[in-house]
């Protein structure tokens, strides 16, 4: 049994890396003596409820960190997220208690640490002007300078969620991560003639997700005279409260768009598997959690045509799209032309994933 500290920066976006960190906390503490290091107000069960993972992990934060999560959380409409800068706290914290620990496990992307890791990438956070694709920001160059880590180390793993991804790390680190997609489960739902011709949107609402954005596709797929409803269901963090408060003001001037935010796992599965598409907007997306939601589901899922949810759809032109007009031409026409899901449900499991991350912690692990 080893001890391993797993390192997540902030659980309060509660998106696809979060349920990434949750699921690598229940893999791991099967078998090791696990803590999480984070600097967050949300706790990791409730991001387990939210993704149905139970996980009962300690939790080791610097003092006052929920206090500086909520601050930065605050400030994120005029500064965003500062996701690396809260890494680079969170790495100076960790250095002080290294010694407790066998092997460290990031799971919001590369980091310098002091003794062997796994590293799940899912998107570059360090040496950004060499990514392509990334906007390094003004101080990019500083958080590197104090927290990138060596890829050449050998007692380092790094992994990646997408091939996108890894090709966007191997680029800026000239090395390779391992590909290993972030874990979904086969959805149960309805047989496909008995869901609603509703369009779900699921994940964060936030303004990279271009939520807005689903409002205006289904506007004009109604105005060609297919009678959808649309409910956009899922995270509203308190960092993008304002973007959160205009995509409700726009809901509620139409009665076929609703709004569900931070509802129980139960409720997002069932909408899921009552209803028959799925719509992601944001491009150059690094996986597509809710993407891969979608197909295990049983659902028809598009997506723009970029970034790792090419993998998941396996590039299939009918449901890959280019901008609001191209997601409207994509869903009109398979509408009109009876297209139904065909991409296996199970490709993305938790088994698969809790297996690939404890062998790779154990690579690393000390002798």
């Amino acid at each position: 049994m080893a001890r391993v500290a797993v390192l997540h920066n902030t659980l309060d976006f509660r998106g696809g890396a979060d349920a990434v960190c949750v699921h690598t906390c229940a893999a791991l503490a099967a078998a090791h003596d696990v803590a999480l290091f984070t600097i967050s107000e949300t706790t990791p069960d409730a991001v387990g409820a939210q993704f149905d993972v139970d996980v009962s992990v300690p939790v080791v934060a610097p003092p006052g960190a929920s206090n500086v999560a909520a601050a930065l959380s605050a400030a994120a409409p005029t500064i965003g997220p500062q996701l690396a800068a809260r890494s680079v706290l969170l790495r100076a914290f960790f250095r002080r208690h290294a010694s407790a620990y066998d092997v460290a496990v990031s799971t919001a992307n590369e980091l310098a640490v002091p003794l062997p890791s796994v590293q799940y990438v899912h998107f570059p956070q360090f040496r950004c002007d060499t990514t392509p694709t990334a906007d390094p920001g003004r101080l990019n160059g500083v958080w590197s300078r104090l927290a990138a880590p060596a890829a050449d180390r050998p007692d380092t793993r790094y992994l990646a969620n997408s091939a996108w991804t890894a090709d966007a790390f191997e680029a800026s680190y000239d090395c390779r991560p391992t590909v290993c997609h972030p874990p979904v489960d086969p959805i149960d739902g309805a047989p496909w003639g008995a869901r609603a011709d509703r369009i779900v949107v699921l994940g964060r609402i936030a303004p990279d997700k271009r939520t807005l954005d689903a409002i205006d596709v289904i506007d004009a797929l109604r105005a060609r005279g297919h009678d959808l409803t649309c409910t956009i269901v899922g995270a509203a963090p308190a960092a993008y409260r304002d973007y959160v408060a205009d995509v409700r003001a726009a809901a509620d001037s139409r009665p076929y768009v609703t709004v569900e935010t931070d509802v129980p796992r139960g409720r997002i599965t069932e909408l899921l598997g009552r209803s028959r598409y799925g719509l992601n907007l944001k491009p150059i997306e690094h996986f597509g959690m809710a993407v891969a939601e979608y197909v295990a589901s049983g659902m028809l899922a598009f997506a723009p045509d970029s970034g790792g949810q090419v993998d998941v759809l396996d590039g299939d032109d009918d449901v890959l799209f280019e901008g609001v007009a191209g997601a409207v031409d994509a869903i009109a026409a398979a509408i009109d032309d009876g297209l139904q899901p065909s991409l296996p449900r199970d490709r993305f499991g938790r088994d698969r994933f809790a297996d690939a991350i404890r062998r790779q912690v154990a690579a690393v692990c000390p002798d």
